[in-house]
């Protein structure tokens, strides 16, 4: 596998609710499934992976709730607010943007051919 990249400032809580749109996870699942989406050039530390929640869960992002997991353990589960699809939404769009922008810089070019 390709080596680990370290995470954008600010692109961390993009990615949980993007994994939270897909279904309501506990916070070691939400690691994971974010190294799984990225074929694991992203990995998540548990330790980045509470306090995000926590934050997430102050603004309403999030709501939590207690279940029972696969392995019949009892877990928090994290589940994304209507105000959490409209963030989702929001900072989804605001990357594209911001991202094309970095394609085209990296891409720029000078007339007279310089780098």
């Amino acid at each position: 596998m390709g080596e680990n990249v370290e995470l954008l400032q600010g692109t961390l809580e993009l990615l949980v609710l993007k994994a939270l749109s897909l279904e309501p996870m506990h916070g070691w699942g939400i690691g994971h499934r974010i190294g799984q989406m990225s074929a694991a050039v992203f990995t998540v530390p548990q330790g980045s992976v509470y306090p995000a929640l926590q934050r997430m869960l102050r603004k309403g992002s999030i709501r939590s709730e207690w279940r029972v997991t696969e392995n019949n353990r009892r877990a928090r589960y994290y589940v994304l607010t209507a105000a959490g699809r409209r963030q989702l939404d929001a900072e989804v769009l605001s990357w594209r943007r911001a991202s094309a922008a970095v394609e085209g810089i990296l891409a720029f070019r000078l007339a007279d051919g310089a780098p």
